[in-house]
């Protein structure tokens, strides 16, 4: 792989240790994958940001880098944490896991890290230009970022991405080609697919479908709202390892010479309302009234879907534990719009900086009691059921909130 000269003494340790460090596993990378090269990165956001997915050795390693003098580069976001950062207690989070989250944290950011802690950094400041190569990890993000925003990224994993943060390069391989950007399975949508929760069932079919390929989806209407897009994403990388999607009319690079040419000799896989049911009968296996949490916000809210489970519920009050899982931006709008006492005097509770996927929901659910929670998520109702055993109640935003005025298993 060629280097050039700058990247050559930084990889003899001219920059220091942790460049050195840094610019060592780039290499190793680029090698396993035959990359020509390292490219500049314009963005990083860092999927090993939650202990729980880092484990002990990554947070060491994390530690290290920054005791080392590591400093990044190019603006770096984080991933969710393993707790909300000041509603621990209430999460019923361990305090010994809360704590080695601090520590990790804090290694981010004398790193200079921009520790928002969320899985949409795209909504939270790091939103990269149409054509620009990035780093990121978290593969919801990455699948937007791909397809939505245009911008080229592989789905990195905690080292690499730390990595390209300090040295802000990344090697030149897979979705930083075009030639592996063009569609390798052609969908057609035959039923009418509208709100989050239709378009997670949309995803979750068409990933395990595509698998690590590139789905070209016809048939959604125009006027996709943002919720349904980043629901879209994430489900396609729950089921399968789709790093992108291409759709007429939504995303950039649908209507380019190359992609149009590359769907035409692909064989058409239908999905109508029969395939949408069967993923909803999949990951819904639990009954209402099996119930004790509900959780809205995977991948994070944004304030349109918070403000929607406010007009659901109206008036009512939620009966069961309600979560909505955001970033501190989205929280910090929510409360100069005055609305989060309304939302908690409802029983809606509003947590930052976490998720359940990437928090130690074996640890939570025992010290809280939840065995079953209702959401309109694809993707976590995927991760609950295989991950942690935890039964789900899956369907749309109205039908959790009723679950949740009605009182499930109280």
């Amino acid at each position: 792989m060629y280097l050039t000269s700058e990247e050559e003494k930084a990889l003899d340790g001219e920059f220091g240790t942790a460049v050195q460090t840094a610019m060592k596993i780039l290499v190793t990378i680029g090698d396993i994958f035959e990359a020509d090269r390292l490219i500049p990165v314009s963005s990083v956001h860092m999927p090993g940001s939650s202990v729980v997915v880092s484990g002990r050795a990554g947070a060491k390693f994390v530690r290290r880098m920054a005791d080392e003098g590591g400093l990044f580069r190019v603006l770096t976001t984080l991933n969710p944490a393993a707790t909300d950062l000041e509603m621990w207690r209430e999460m019923g989070v361990p305090e010994e896991v809360y704590r080695e989250q601090l520590e990790l944290t804090e290694a981010y950011r004398r790193m200079g890290a921009v520790d928002v802690h969320t899985c949409i950094p795209y909504l939270a400041g790091n939103t990269p230009a149409y054509g620009s190569d990035v780093a990121w990890g978290e593969s919801s993000a990455v699948v937007y970022a791909n397809s939505i925003l245009g911008a080229r990224t592989n789905r990195e994993g905690g080292p690499s991405a730390l990595a390209s943060a300090v040295a802000g390069r990344t090697p030149r391989y897979g979705m930083h080609l075009e030639e592996n950007r063009v569609p390798t399975v052609r969908v057609r949508v035959g039923a009418e697919v509208e709100g989050v929760e239709a378009y997670g069932s949309l995803g979750y079919y068409v990933g395990g479908v595509a698998e690590d390929g590139v789905p070209f989806i016809e048939g959604l209407p125009r006027g996709v709202w943002i919720d349904e897009l980043k629901m879209l994403s994430a489900a396609l990388a729950t089921s399968g390892a789709v790093p992108m999607f291409h759709a007429p009319g939504i995303t950039p690079e649908a209507s380019l010479k190359v992609v149009r040419e590359a769907v035409e000799g692909l064989e058409v896989v239908e999905v109508g309302h029969g395939e949408l049911r069967e993923v909803r009968e999949k990951l819904c296996t639990a009954d209402a009234g099996d119930v004790s949490a509900v959780c809205v916000g995977c991948p994070h809210a944004s304030v349109s879907e918070a403000l929607s489970v406010l007009r659901t519920l109206g008036n009512r009050k939620a009966n069961l534990m309600f979560w909505i899982f955001t970033s501190t931006h989205v929280k910090h709008v929510l409360k100069r719009m005055g609305v989060l006492t309304k939302m908690s005097s409802l029983g809606v509770q509003i947590l930052c900086d976490t998720c359940p996927i990437l928090a130690p929901m074996k640890d939570i659910s025992e010290s809280l009691g939840v065995d079953a929670v209702a959401t309109n998520s694809a993707k976590l109702a995927h991760y609950l059921n295989s991950k942690y055993g935890i039964k789900t109640f899956y369907g749309s935003l109205e039908r959790c909130v009723e679950v949740a005025v009605s009182g499930g298993r109280r």
